[in-house]
């Protein structure tokens, strides 16, 4: 049976300290709850499967283990990644599920106490905040905390795709 990781939200960093996985898509900064991460690995390309969303880039093999890789930037409604041996993918466990996260670079592991994390302001509808459980403020630079649980909910939905109406 596989161990399985809590999936981080600010619900769950608040009780105490925590730390986080920090990294970069563009100029933007993200973290994930460390203990949700079970690897970082170089890109190396995926496998394409037809009729996916677009922010599902395609499949990895982890060792024997097929791992759906979703591009934040895509998903976030940044267009698309163009992936190159520079990137990176964070290979998360979420409900007992591996997803590996496309992301630029990863910056550093950030100890961080659970009060620090502010809410995220609702500005209308977004992608970004759907998945988002809060903000933290470190020296001069903001880290949008991802909300694993959430990301695994909708990210391997249907928002890329249109559907064919009659």
């Amino acid at each position: 049976m596989a161990e399985q990781a809590p999936a981080a939200s600010a619900a769950a960093l608040a009780g105490g300290m925590t730390e986080l996985v920090s990294f970069a898509i563009g100029d933007d900064l993200y973290g994930v709850d460390i203990m949700a991460v079970r690897e970082i690995k170089g890109w190396s390309g995926v496998t394409h499967l037809p009729n996916q969303p677009d922010h599902v880039r395609g499949v990895m093999n982890l060792r024997g283990l097929i791992v759906p890789v979703i591009d934040l930037r895509r998903r976030f409604g940044q267009g698309l990644t163009e992936a190159t041996p520079l990137h990176i993918a964070i290979i998360v466990q979420i409900d007992g599920r591996q997803i590996g996260l496309l992301a630029d670079r990863v910056i550093d592991i950030v100890p961080l106490d659970g009060l620090q994390i502010q809410p995220v302001p609702r500005m209308g509808e977004s992608v970004r905040g759907e998945v988002l459980s809060g903000l933290v403020t470190i020296g001069d630079e903001m880290i949008a905390l991802i909300d694993l649980a959430s990301l695994h909910a909708i990210g391997l939905g249907e928002p890329g795709r249109r559907a064919a109406r009659n």
